[in-house]
């Protein structure tokens, strides 16, 4: 469902949001993944310095892929200038190069992680889920972008 107004969509998190994100995030530094999950580090694109968010990296058909639930945030801003990051697990650290795809070829992966993700994440997609129909979660793909990664060796 793309939002209606000019701006791209976002969805704030609330003030429990952000300290369930920077436990998270501190898990993650500390070598803890809760399901799969990573820190993001990216620079940012005006201050220069890294920023860093916990991200659920998503594996589909042997590529890996990061999604933003929240839609067109800070961290998707920096990634899109940026062109790669860092995602951390404890001391393994994997830098990579990011490609941001194009909508029309989101729906299997956004499906894909919607089905993995979904606990998690269902309310940023506003009533999209895994079992919806291939329209309205191409319907949403605009409001939730989608970097294929790969990892620097």
């Amino acid at each position: 469902m793309s939002s209606s107004s000019s701006s791209p969509y976002y969805l704030e998190g609330s003030t429990w949001g952000g300290r369930f994100n920077r436990v998270i995030g501190w898990l993650a530094r500390h070598g803890l993944s809760l399901a799969g999950s990573a820190e993001l580090s990216v620079r940012g694109r005006k201050s220069g310095a890294l920023q860093r968010i916990p991200v659920n990296p998503h594996t589909y058909e042997g590529a890996q892929y990061l999604v933003s639930a929240r839609g067109h945030s800070q961290w998707v801003r920096n990634m899109r200038a940026a062109g790669g990051g860092e995602l951390r697990v404890g001391r393994r650290v994997r830098p990579f190069t990011a490609v941001e795809l194009p909508d029309a070829e989101k729906l299997p992966v956004l499906r894909t992680y919607l089905e993995r993700w979904g606990w998690q994440v269902d309310d940023y997609f506003r009533g999209v889920t895994a079992a919806s129909s291939d329209e309205e979660i191409a319907a949403a793909a605009p409001d939730h972008p989608v970097f294929r990664i790969t990892v620097v060796k």
